[in-house]
């Protein structure tokens, strides 16, 4: 089992939560945990975070490896029973973004692979496929960055600088 990450837990991070120079613990158990085989995400999330050309896309440029091809049969077999359900619950405008969204390969990956799919994203009903209702449809577990890093318990400790008078 691993953590896999959608697109927005990596620019919510970034823009919002834990800033390069905000907060690089973060960045590092990134790469630690990918390291140990605990994070990872599909190459399709790295396609989407590519062609924002920022310091994110340059950041994702350099761990290629983190990013796992989608294309294996498991998969394949995974995104079919996807595919079914999605066609069965939603109109053909819904169907066509969700099918052609990197959300789609990531749901199926996980799926295929017994992972846990990592989300900002809040399960609603509506038009609109939502990471979290398709993994349930699935069941796949799907949870916030927040309860990941608590299950791993991680921890961002600042360093001490001594007194905040300066002494």
């Amino acid at each position: 089992m691993a953590y896999l990450l959608d697109t927005n837990v990596f620019i919510q991070a970034r823009d919002v939560h834990y800033g390069f120079n905000l907060c690089p613990g973060f960045w590092n158990w990134i790469d630690d945990a990918h390291a140990r085989g605990i994070v990872l995400s599909v190459k399709e999330i790295r396609d989407e975070l590519l062609r924002r050309e920022d310091d994110l896309s340059k950041w994702c440029k350099t761990r290629k490896s983190l990013f796992e091809d989608s294309s294996d049969s498991n998969t394949y077999e995974s995104l079919k029973l996807l595919t079914t359900w999605v066609c069965d619950n939603y109109a053909p405008a819904y169907q066509a973004e969700f099918l052609g969204c990197a959300d789609f390969p990531l749901i199926g990956y996980a799926h295929a692979h017994g992972h846990i799919v990592v989300t900002n994203e809040v399960y609603a009903d509506g038009h609109k496929v939502k990471i979290p209702k398709a993994c349930r449809a699935m069941a796949v577990t799907s949870i916030t960055p927040y309860e990941m890093l608590i299950n791993e318990g991680v921890r961002f400790v600042l360093e001490n600088k001594g007194a905040p008078d300066g002494s």
